[in-house]
């Protein structure tokens, strides 16, 4: 017989994985309704609903699990946030659930539910495009949660992230003073706000240093093919000195082969920047001058926030911490 899950209470309640969570772990400090907690309670009963968790989280109310959703697993900034999380979590007693969503807002959700049938106490994430109503309802149950990296315009709930329109402008700026005026912006087709913050503000200062700016946006199914189709554009309808903007590494990486592939040396044919570090800079020729993300302070911050609503505290501030240009030898 298939064992009953908050899912299923959920389901017959007409109510969120969370708000069933919430009731069957009596925490406190949330609204919800006498009528519906008591509902909640009475189909857990019938349907001989038993919690897994240890019994330590039912004695105290609290699971001691952490879940962290981030955007790829397999990027670099990613996994390099997750050790940061799981190591400040470790020293508050907190255990870290791991959950990629592959900007896919479907399994997005499936992993907010999956977390909250698991007990967490809250969840730290990066929301993906169309997850606006997912984190809506999180918000909505007074869920514990904090955002990282990213954030929802519409959406007020606390997080942490980095001041992406000014160090793109810093960059704009810097590659200005060193007198080029034809530069691609490599990045996004997307409506996710860090990014377009990051594209705009590039924007905004080219136009301030009479850059004249060539945009190259990809999707996500083809990126390597779609950076090279756009970077062959650029070098063809230009006879000035040339400098890329990289506006993650992936990007970044995609380049670097077309720059291989072409015979393009770096940066005595192009000066290259790129956002965010990653291993696989190590394997270029040239040292890839880069914009460095502060994790572990981000991290740190992430998890207190977390940690201070799970204790109570309603919080929706945003912290937002200073990125900087790594100057190395892809640029002159």
């Amino acid at each position: 017989m298939k064992r009953a899950s908050i899912k299923d209470i959920a389901k017959l309640a007409g109510v969120s994985v969370a708000t069933v969570s919430y009731v069957l772990n009596k925490k406190e400090g949330s609204r919800i309704g006498e009528a519906t907690r008591e509902k909640i309670l009475e189909i857990a009963e019938t349907i001989n609903y038993i919690p897994n968790k240890m019994a330590r989280g039912l004695k105290t109310s609290k699971s001691k699990l952490i879940g962290l959703i981030v955007a790829d697993i397999s990027n670099d900034f990613y996994s390099g946030m997750a050790r940061c999380i799981e190591d400040e979590a470790m020293k508050l007693g907190y255990t870290l659930l791991i959950g990629s969503s592959d900007e896919n807002p479907s399994k997005f959700k499936k992993l907010t539910e999956l977390f909250s049938e698991q007990q967490v106490d809250g969840m730290i994430i990066a929301p993906v495009m169309d997850s606006d109503e997912t984190v809506q309802k999180l918000v909505n149950d007074q869920f514990p949660v904090v955002t990282v990296d990213r954030y929802l315009k519409d959406t007020e709930v606390a997080g942490v992230r980095i001041n992406n329109d000014e160090v793109s402008k810093q960059v704009c700026s810097f590659l200005a003073g060193k007198k080029f005026k034809d530069i691609a912006y490599v990045g996004y087709d997307t409506r996710l706000p860090h990014l377009l913050d990051r594209q705009q503000g590039f924007e905004q200062q080219s136009t301030k240093n009479g850059v004249e700016l060539q945009e190259i946006l990809v999707g996500l199914d083809n990126i390597a093919g779609e950076v090279h189709q756009g970077l062959d554009r650029y070098f063809q309808n230009s006879s000035n000195r040339k400098a890329v903007y990289f506006s993650s590494n992936k990007l970044a990486v995609a380049g670097l082969g077309y720059f291989i592939k072409n015979n393009i040396s770096v940066p005595e044919d192009v000066s290259v920047i790129a956002f965010d570090e990653t291993d696989a800079y190590s394997l270029f020729p040239v040292e890839i001058d880069y914009i460095q993300q502060p994790l572990n302070e981000m991290a740190k911050a992430a998890v207190q926030l977390l940690d201070e609503q799970i204790g109570g505290q309603s919080l929706q501030q945003s912290m937002i911490f200073q990125a900087r240009l790594i100057h190395k030898k892809s640029v002159r």
